[in-house]
């Protein structure tokens, strides 16, 4: 049973944090003894230095704490050395599944993060706990901190397929790999637990931070989506965490032009200052009554930038259904757009030169993304019209 959250005033109490204990990521902590802090991506390829460059110095110019970078092949890490040269910003690296690639990283970042859901794509013979081994042996050889990064989009196939809820299978994780950090004598790190809907975040946080009361969380509703509703989702989650002190450093994850991704570190700074104020501008659930878009953030790992475009239409073609019942998934990268495409009513997961449609776990095929819109509208038709209640 998932537990649910009380329903928070519209003029609460200033921020008091839960206290937790401090992981240093460079020369920034992250804790209760600390401030909120911020992060954010890059949304171009990592291997584009002049674009990535601009990206990192336009996020830190809008002071973003930490900015993330995806490294996932020897080019990345060619790429992030280069990087490296010109910034002086706290970078933190997403592994994807390449986790080897944590020593090549290491003396140019200040943070790692990986995702328990992604370690058994390589060395599949290789005990998970070996792996995690490896990734703690770098960090403390380089003094770096460690996010544990799980998210109900990627979650680990074997716990997965258990049949346990969803919930029980994201602590499950989180838990297995906390005990793998603590049985190595390593506490720098940080969790997350990751979804698109509101109050999967809302109750999954309450109940981890519960059980780990010491450990750091750091916040964030993935594939959030388009602004406006992506703040209100964002809000949603963060201001009722927040308020209860559950939290100590977050991203705002937005679907943007590349040239506004620093969007998500203001709406970030923003939503801290309303909460400390008192200032709570959204709801105490996310009511999801009609059209419900669920869209992944501009990020680095996107096959193709015509995805931010992609999503924008779909937003604009799927306005005359904003009454109806209907969630589709629009998702740039293979991370999380098996995941979260399964559990949509419709979903499009990018590649690089075509988009995978889906009507749930079904593939409906593969379409150019000039021909993708019109036949997502057909669909559209298809999926309304097979309810009676809405025929």
């Amino acid at each position: 049973m998932v537990e649910k959250l009380s329903q928070i005033g519209s003029s609460g109490p200033k921020i008091t944090r839960r206290k937790t204990r401090s992981v240093r990521v460079g020369d920034l902590v992250i804790g209760s003894e600390s401030h909120i802090s911020v992060q954010s991506m890059c949304a171009t390829k990592t291997q584009d230095i002049k674009a990535t460059a601009g990206q990192i110095a336009l996020l830190q110019e809008h002071g973003a704490d930490i900015i993330r970078v995806a490294i996932d092949s020897r080019r990345d890490v060619e790429a992030l050395v280069e990087l490296r040269k010109g910034t002086s910003a706290r970078l933190v690296v997403d592994l994807q599944e390449s986790y080897k690639l944590a020593k090549s990283v290491a003396p140019y970042v200040q943070k790692i993060r990986y995702n328990p859901g992604h370690l058994y794509h390589h060395e599949k013979d290789t005990p998970v706990f070996e792996k995690v081994k490896y990734i703690v042996g770098v960090a403390r050889e380089h003094d770096l901190a460690l996010r544990v990064g799980v998210n109900f989009g990627s979650l680990d196939p074997a716990q997965a397929a258990s049949g346990q809820d969803r919930f029980d299978v994201a602590l499950e994780s989180a838990r297995e790999h906390i005990g793998y950090l603590e049985d190595l004598g390593f506490t720098n790190y940080v969790v997350s637990l990751k979804s698109s809907d509101p109050n999967d975040v809302m109750d999954i946080n309450l109940r981890f931070s519960k059980q780990f009361p010491e450990i750091p969380l750091h916040l964030g509703v993935t594939e959030a989506g388009m602004l406006p509703l992506g703040e209100i989702k964002t809000r949603v989650a963060f201001e009722n965490l927040l308020a209860q002190g559950i939290g100590d450093t977050l991203r705002v994850s937005l679907t943007l032009p590349y040239a506004e991704k620093f969007q998500e570190v203001l709406v970030a700074k923003k939503i801290i200052a309303d909460v400390n104020a008192g200032r709570f501008r959204s709801v105490p659930r996310f009511e999801h009554d009609g059209l419900n878009i669920i869209s992944c953030p501009s990020c680095s790992r996107v096959e193709n930038e015509a995805f931010v475009d992609l999503a924008q239409q779909v937003r604009a073609m799927t306005q005359e259904f904003a009454d109806k019942k209907l969630t589709i998934a629009v998702m740039g990268c293979r991370v999380n757009g098996p995941g979260e495409t399964d559990d949509a009513d419709l979903g499009l997961w990018c590649a690089p030169t075509h988009v995978n449609l889906k009507r749930g776990k079904e593939l409906l095929g593969q379409f150019s993304y000039d021909e993708i819109i019109p036949r997502l509208k057909a669909e559209i038709d298809a999926v309304l019209s097979s309810r009676p209640s809405q025929a």
